[in-house]
């Protein structure tokens, strides 16, 4: 099951894709089915309901029929546009990464011995197809990050190891867009990963129960069709479980919070000379059974 949140003329929406015939189903139309409150977003949805209506939701999907959107007629945008809070993220978590990794703060090719927190701004966070905007005369060393998103789907805090997949929602694809320099010049990450338009989300939030767990998917990235970044989520050095269970201790994660859980080798600054990204690039994240998202640097 594929949620999404999407544009169509002036009016914003959220749904469930309906992968037989493309076509969206507006989250309205399938709660009145089902008599219940319409949330204004997708990350009201989560807040509210989590995963309480998957089985509802899967059956009225059977049944409705014509009562959809073509994609192709809606602009899809970041499934959760505005985080309640700072998307929170992990820092050389793909050991190949780590070993590319030397010309940043903590830049060290060493494999970390405890997961490497920090967090990224994203107000509003990008989506599918939407620009990423180089702040020329600021920053010249614009990369790419493919990552694995992981949604929260609720609360909670000092979460055992065993009961990871309890509190996850769905997964998706980021893009983490950081400027190198800035990250060099102050540091730390938090400045050079927060400028606008360097988080991108989409295009979808896959739901868990369409995923095996744990979760070992094929993730890459291509530049203008060069694959750049070419790994599988297995190779993690922290997983999914491990990131839960350590990130809960002492700290409550919150329906609706996302969490990036690291990329693999293969970005710009690991080259000789780097390869930083520049107007007129396509970049497309991919990650097997989630989808594309494609961003266009300006």
């Amino acid at each position: 099951m594929r949620f999404l949140s999407y544009e169509l003329g002036e009016k914003e929406g959220y749904g469930i894709l309906n992968e037989k015939n493309f076509m969206v189903i507006p989250m309205e139309t399938l709660l009145r089915e089902l008599n219940k409150d319409v949330p204004k977003n997708l990350l009201d949805f989560i807040r509210t309901y989590s995963d309480s209506l998957i089985g509802d939701l899967k059956e009225v999907l059977e049944n409705i029929k014509d009562k959809g959107i073509p994609l192709k007629d809606v602009k899809i945008t970041a499934p959760i546009k505005y985080p309640r809070r700072n998307v929170f993220c992990l820092g050389k978590n793909y050991a190949d990464h780590a070993a590319e990794v030397k010309s940043i703060p903590s830049g060290d090719a060493t494999i970390p011995e405890h997961p490497i927190y920090f967090t990224k701004i994203a107000d509003p966070a990008i989506g599918h197809m939407d620009k990423i905007i180089i702040p020329k005369g600021y920053t010249e060393k614009i990369d790419y990050e493919v990552e694995l998103a992981v949604i929260i789907g609720k609360d909670g805090k000092d979460i055992a190891y065993e009961r990871a997949e309890d509190y996850i929602f769905g997964y998706s694809i980021g893009n983490d867009i950081s400027a190198r320099d800035i990250q060099t010049r102050h540091i730390q990450w938090f400045k050079g990963k927060s400028l606008d338009t360097t988080t991108s989300l989409g295009p979808f939030i896959v739901h868990k129960s369409a995923l095996p767990f744990p979760v070992e998917l094929n993730i890459g990235c291509r530049l203008n069709g060069e694959v750049r970044q070419d790994s599988n989520t297995r190779n993690l050095i922290f997983d999914i479980p491990t990131i839960i269970s350590d990130l809960s201790k002492g700290l409550t994660l919150r329906a609706g919070d996302i969490i990036l859980t690291g990329t693999p080798a293969g970005v710009g600054m690991g080259f000789d000379p780097p390869r930083f990204l520049k107007s007129g690039d396509i970049v497309e994240c991919y990650i097997e059974k989630i989808g594309t998202l494609t961003n266009i640097i300006e």
